[in-house]
């Protein structure tokens, strides 16, 4: 298993840069980091932007999605959910 998350070495601007890309252009369901939505908090670039990117790649890893996000993510084998705010893993 396998989940898609922000690089720590990314700088938080181009996180922003890539998350805008991924829920403007990329097709990203971007609705749950909403404000007192399950994954707002914590209220980071780094949190907000590992949700979008994986929700990126369980969607589209199967049509051929990468998670690449110009460098600015890396997998996990660790599962990143916390508390009401439940990463996807499509098989």
């Amino acid at each position: 298993m396998e989940w898609c998350i922000a690089d720590e070495q990314t700088p938080d601007d181009e996180l922003q840069r890539a998350m805008d890309w991924a829920c403007h252009v990329g097709g990203a369901d971007c609705s749950k980091i909403q404000v007192n939505q399950p994954c707002y908090l914590p209220n980071t670039v780094k949190d907000h932007a590992s949700y979008v990117f994986n929700n990126y790649y369980q969607k589209f890893k199967n049509k051929g999605g990468s998670c690449y996000f110009n460098s600015a993510a890396i997998t996990s084998d660790l599962d990143p959910s916390h508390g009401s705010c439940k990463f996807e893993f499509v098989p």
